[in-house]
């Protein structure tokens, strides 16, 4: 596959699925004190709370013991584990795994997952975003308890994950704290972005072929916190939440704010879309409406969500301000 964020790769090939990761090593120096930032990877797991039973996509999955070997499958995921002090734990991650940059980076796929290479970790515990391939019930002939945790389709989902890996792991009050202040800063983030004079439209690109993200999907509901209207809505014919927009149908509908989730696997930014054909015209080119996001932090559900949160509310900001 090439290093595409799996968004964008879900967008096309699974129509839907919001996926794991983005490409590359993110740059996470923005703010130190941000909620996504690691906790302390030793914090020790409460012993006392297990035997622990947790929700896994709907299954009951029952952890015997504190798990002391975790490999996670999934990059969101293991954002979470290493943001709730989980991160002592985790002896192996998935290859699009990259944040934090301590997590312990394998070969191990999360798309074709491969039993033996899992086991050759020899895992109590296993955390991943679908049952690919019979993964579960593999790993359950071995007695390994797996945990999904698939892809959110909103922001209660990210806590409920949260809550879940806290209570799999031992870290049953820090999770909670992490999506506690998870809450308040996006709806601090809101609460200090002023409303624009009109409603401002949106595009969200998730590749150069112009993907795109419709108001139903995770991504969707982070610009709904700020009433933008998305231009691919009433595009997504199909109803997938991922349709592929024309050149022509994005320049008629003029968006006042670009997106861009496709500036580290595809090189875009303001200046390489404004030269494509016709985009001159383009309310959000004219006026410096269009945004560079994070590949991963864009294509992830994790506490970085709160960094994404953020940038659009600067976005916000700058359109409103330009208006008139």
């Amino acid at each position: 596959m090439r290093s595409v964020p799996l968004l964008r790769s879900a967008a096309v090939l699974l129509l839907g699925a919001l996926v794991l990761t983005g490409c590359g090593d993110s740059d996470d120096s923005k703010d130190k004190k941000d909620v996504g930032t690691p906790s302390t990877p030793g914090a020790a797991a409460d012993a006392k709370a297990f035997p622990a039973t947790v929700d896994s996509n709907g299954a009951k999955v029952t952890i015997p013991a504190a798990p002391k070997k975790i490999v996670s499958l999934a990059p969101s995921a293991t954002e979470m584990l290493f943001a709730i002090g989980a991160g002592g734990q985790v002896t192996a991650v998935d290859d699009q795994s990259n944040f934090p940059a301590t997590a312990p980076k394998t070969k191990l796929s999360g798309f074709k997952p491969n039993i033996e290479a899992i086991t050759n970790y020899t895992p109590d515990l296993v955390v991943a975003s679908d049952d690919t391939d019979g993964l579960v019930s593999a790993l359950n002939k071995l007695k390994i308890p797996v945990v999904l945790t698939p892809a959110a389709k909103s922001f209660d989902d990210t806590y409920t994950q949260l809550n879940t890996l806290g209570t799999a792991t031992g870290h049953t009050k820090e999770a909670g704290e992490v999506a506690a202040r998870m809450k308040t800063d996006i709806a601090a983030v809101v609460a200090k972005t002023p409303k624009p004079a009109k409603q401002l439209t949106y595009f969200h690109e998730l590749d150069n072929t112009l993907y795109t993200s419709t108001s139903k999907t995770f991504i969707g509901q982070v610009y709904a916190q700020f009433g933008l209207k998305n231009i691919a809505d009433e595009a997504d014919k199909a109803g997938t939440g991922y349709p592929q927009l024309s050149a022509e149908y994005l320049v008629q509908a003029n968006p006042d704010l670009v997106f861009l989730a496709d500036t580290k696997c595809c090189g875009q930014n303001a200046e390489v879309v404004g030269k494509r054909p016709g985009w001159d015209k383009v309310t959000a080119v004219q006026k410096g409406g269009v945004v560079a996001l994070d590949d991963d932090i864009a294509s992830r559900w994790g506490p970085r969500v709160v960094e994404l949160v953020r940038a659009v509310g600067d976005a916000v900001t700058k359109a409103g301000a330009t208006q008139g």
